[in-house]
């Protein structure tokens, strides 16, 4: 959902969807979205690769010369740049974007830039490089390449969207995602109007154009800028999604990718959503098994079976709903069932955090929902102020863009709640709920699905976790068929993504490829 990493085991809360099933999967409306995706996805149209030449009407976003200066932060250097803010019509205005990089520091001979995005849509590249990447990655790496990040248009520090203050923030994130009645769906469907309405009135003209494909092509004009011949990039969970666009557009730009965590291009929002949920609930398996095993286990003690853990947890957040409980918050809010069902999905990603879940979820039963509040606050990016990042602001207008909505009405959602309870009897109803916010939004979906092939592009490493819950194992083998030059490497084991989680196999590959251009063979497995 989001992007967040600590330097020893880092995770990606943000894939397109994490916080996509939860803010928005699918997006647009009108009466026939679900009709059109389900068409697009049937015929699998592939992006056309652009032209190898620059048009005229760009080159001047193309010899551009940055420049660095310092970011306050030590080792790294910030600059900004522009593209257009629309590509068919490149003298209608400008969108600034933000660089910034950390030198090679060798020894060895530099390999070029290396750009990185940890996903969402809405997580910060930029913030991700200074806090982790460029200071985190192996030092063979960091050694050999200039380690880079641009955030993308609409994002941090790229005119980032806002939609809601922190007030109004804390009121959505509340607001009830499984309702029980008219009066509670209303409010519901409120609550998402208000949201798109407020990113429509901040950023009329820029929510037009923060699309995954304008994005790719804003990373080309970065390439071209930093000097380099063709992109290297390690992208995560939505990054990958960015990555594989970037791929299909510009084959013979296309350096070493590693796409980790990878995203399914093929797939309509609904479909998205629902195997996301699917992913979720093989996650919160793995996290019950081991729960199972403890005698202070919260969700039914030791020798608990994962499905009576679920039955257990979904009386818990029930309860939630009828009566939220105080978490001594400065702020005055309590938790209610939707902010504990999202402080359990944070906790999904990484299983580092699980036993910060079951300490969360044994003081909720006690009357205390401050562990279960802090982990749903860490995944919004709420700080202690009060204030949000535009993490889900940027989230909700680039799947908007990218896919027509998932669902255009609550009618929709209720027809297809067997489908999502059939994949996730503890978070399917909550998560098809999640999925109707595209409806409302101001602009129409630009992207459908599609296949991505990229032929003619260098290899490209595929990396696919097996009980990965934002981004299901099976993207990454849907989207290494699509790719004509993927190799597929398979993490076996849980969290979302799969570089510099402690696999040593993992990381060596990559490490290997990265540095030599060595890809792994085709169907590789480490554990």
């Amino acid at each position: 959902m989001h992007t967040r990493r600590t330097t020893r085991r880092f995770r990606t809360v943000a894939c397109l969807l994490a916080a996509a099933a939860l803010l928005v999967s699918g997006c647009s409306s009108g009466s026939t979205s679900s009709t059109a995706s389900s068409a697009a996805e049937e015929k699998g149209a592939a992006p056309t690769a652009l032209p190898r030449s620059t048009p005229a009407a760009l080159m001047s976003y193309y010899e551009q010369k940055p420049s660095w200066r310092d970011c306050g932060v030590p080792g790294f250097q910030c600059a900004t740049v522009k593209a257009p803010l629309d590509y068919d019509a490149p003298s209608a205005g400008d969108v600034r974007l933000a660089l910034a990089r950390k030198k090679a520091t060798g020894p060895g001979k530099r390999l070029g830039s290396l750009l990185v995005n940890p996903g969402g849509p809405g997580g910060s590249a930029v913030g991700y490089l200074q806090a982790y990447a460029g200071i985190g990655y192996p030092a063979e790496v960091r050694a050999r390449y200039d380690m880079v990040a641009v955030d993308p248009r609409g994002v941090a520090r790229s005119e980032p969207v806002e939609c809601l203050d922190g007030p109004g923030m804390d009121a959505y994130t509340r607001t009830d995602v499984t309702p029980d009645d008219a009066r509670e769906t209303d409010a519901l469907v409120a609550a998402y109007r208000k949201f798109a309405e407020g990113c429509g009135a901040d950023a009329p003209k820029l929510l037009r154009h923060v699309s995954t494909v304008e994005a790719a092509r804003d990373m080309d004009i970065v390439r071209a800028v930093l000097g380099d011949k063709k992109l290297n990039y390690v992208g995560a969970s939505y990054g990958t999604f960015l990555g594989a666009t970037y791929a299909g557009l510009f084959p013979s730009r296309t350096g070493r990718l590693v796409l980790d965590g990878a995203m399914d291009p093929s797939l309509s929002a609904r479909q998205l959503n629902l195997e996301q949920t699917a992913g979720f609930e093989t996650a919160f398996t793995a996290f019950a098994k081991d729960c199972g095993r403890r005698d202070d286990c919260p969700l039914g003690g030791r020798g608990t079976g994962p499905e009576q853990a679920g039955k257990n947890l979904k009386a818990l957040f029930a309860d939630l709903d009828a009566r939220p409980i105080p978490t001594g918050d400065a702020d005055g809010r309590r938790l209610t069932e939707s902010l504990a069902t999202i402080g359990v999905i944070a906790a999904m990603y990484d299983e580092g955090a699980w036993q910060r879940l079951r300490e969360a979820l044994t003081a909720a039963k006690r009357n205390d929902g401050a562990g279960l509040l802090a982990l749903a606050d860490s995944y919004y990016e709420r700080d202690a102020d009060g204030g949000y990042a535009n993490l889900m602001f940027a989230n909700a207008a680039v799947n908007c863009l990218d896919l027509p909505a998932a669902f255009d009405s609550p009618d929709e959602v209720r027809a297809a709640l067997p489908d999502f309870e059939e994949a996730s009897p503890v978070f399917g109803e909550g998560f098809a709920w999640m999925a109707l916010n595209c409806a409302y939004w101001p602009v129409r979906a630009t992207g459908e699905p599609q296949r991505i092939e990229a032929k003619g592009a260098a290899p490209i490493v595929v990396v696919g976790t097996t009980r990965d819950p934002a981004t299901p194992y099976r993207w990454a083998e849907a989207l290494a068929d699509q790719l004509s030059s993927a190799r597929l490497l398979t993490h076996e084991g849980d969290g979302h993504t799969a570089y510099g989680r402690g696999s040593d196999c993992i990381d060596s590959t990559i490490n290997a490829y990265l540095l030599r251009g060595t890809p792994p063979a085709d169907g590789k497995r480490c554990s």
